[in-house]
C-alpha cells in the first residue's frame, strides 16, 4: 500500500502541479536518504487548494484550502451562507472552483475526464440534508438505487447487501416500507445506508442532524463514528451543530469570509483564542446596545 507524504515547505507555493510535490513511496524506511524527513506529514486524501468559487457578483469561496486526512472526520462549521456546502460539490464534481483547485486520491478534480469523474463518484457516498429519498419507492429500492446503476450485482447480492447496510444502521426489516412511513430520523439513516451500500472510501455528510430532536441527532452522531471506525472512511461533515460537530469529529476547521480561519482538533477548536471562533462554537450574540437591540 502506497502512502502520500506532502512537504508542508512545499505547499507555500500554489499546487499547479501536484506530481512535482508528491514522493509516493511503499514505506518510511524508503525516506531514509532524505535530510528533509521532518517536513513529511500522513497521507492527505482530499486538498482544497485556494479554492475560489462565485455566483455572479456573490464571492462565496475566496481562497479555501483544507487538507483532509486518510480516515479522519473533517467537520466544517460556519454560518449559514458561508459556502460549506458549495466547498464539498468540488469534491464530486458538481461545481467548478473560478480560480484554485481541489485533489482527491492525488486525482485533479476539475481536469478529470466524464469516465473518471463517474469513477471517482463511485467511491464518494453523499448522504444529502433532508435524506432525498424516493417517495414512490421502498425502502430497498432506494438504498439499491446506485447498486442497480452499476449494474455488476445479482439482485440476489443487491437484496444481501441492502439488509447488510440497512443493518448496519440500526434499520433491519424495513425493506418494503415507503420513506412516507419512516420518521425523519429514520430516513435519514436509510439516506446513509444508500451512501454506504456501494462500500465507498468517502462519505460527505451535508447538515446530518438538521431538523431532528437532540436524541435522535445523538443517535446520527453515533452511526456517524461506527462508519469511520467499522468501515474505515474518511468523512467530511457540515454542519452547525456543535454538539454534534465535538461528538464526530476529529478535526474541525471553521469556514469565515471565504477562507478557512482556524483548522485544529476537538480541544483546539472548543479551547480557541480567535474571537469570531469561540462566539460560533459558543453560539453568542454579540447585540449592539447602541442601537438599542
Amino acid at each position: 500500500m502506497t502512502r502520500v507524504f506532502f512537504c508542508p515547505n512545499l505547499r507555500q507555493k500554489s499546487l499547479t502541479n501536484i506530481t512535482s510535490l508528491m514522493l509516493i513511496v511503499p514505506c518510511l524506511a524508503c525516506f531514509s536518504c532524505f535530510s528533509c524527513l521532518p517536513c513529511f506529514s500522513p497521507s492527505v486524501s482530499i486538498l482544497f487548494d485556494n479554492v475560489h468559487k462565485a455566483f455572479g457578483p456573490k464571492k462565496v469561496l475566496q481562497g479555501f484550502s483544507l487538507e483532509v486526512k486518510e480516515g479522519e472526520t473533517m467537520v466544517i462549521i460556519g454560518y449559514s451562507g458561508t459556502g460549506k456546502s458549495v466547498a464539498i460539490k468540488h469534491i464530486v464534481g458538481l461545481l467548478l472552483p473560478d480560480q484554485g483547485t481541489v485533489f482527491v486520491d492525488d486525482q485533479e478534480v476539475p481536469k478529470l475526464s466524464r469516465r473518471d469523474l463517474y469513477e471517482l463518484r463511485a467511491k464518494i457516498g453523499y448522504v444529502f440534508q433532508f435524506a432525498a429519498l424516493f417517495d414512490s419507492m421502498n425502502i430497498a429500492d432506494n438504498v439499491a438505487m446506485g447498486l442497480r446503476k452499476r449494474g455488476n450485482m445479482s439482485e440476489a447480492q443487491i437484496r444481501d447487501r441492502v439488509a447488510e447496510v440497512l443493518d448496519l444502521v440500526d434499520l433491519p426489516n424495513v425493506q418494503d416500507k415507503f420513506p412516507a412511513e419512516l420518521s425523519g430520523g429514520m430516513r435519514k439513516r436509510v439516506g446513509l445506508a444508500r451512501a454506504i451500500a456501494l462500500r465507498p472510501s468517502y462519505i460527505l455528510y451535508d447538515e446530518p442532524t438538521t431538523g431532528l430532536d437532540p436524541v435522535t441527532s445523538a443517535v446520527i452522531d453515533q452511526l456517524m463514528v461506527r462508519m469511520r471506525d467499522r468501515l474505515g472512511v474518511t468523512s467530511i461533515v457540515i454542519t452547525h451543530d456543535m454538539r454534534s460537530a465535538f461528538r464526530v469529529g476529529t478535526r474541525i476547521a471553521m469556514l469565515y469570509e471565504g477562507k478557512v480561519r482556524q483548522v485544529g482538533s476537538v480541544d483546539e477548536i472548543r479551547n480557541s483564542g480567535d474571537e469570531i471562533v469561540r462566539q460560533f462554537v459558543e453560539g453568542r450574540a454579540e447585540l449592539d446596545t447602541t442601537a438599542g437591540v
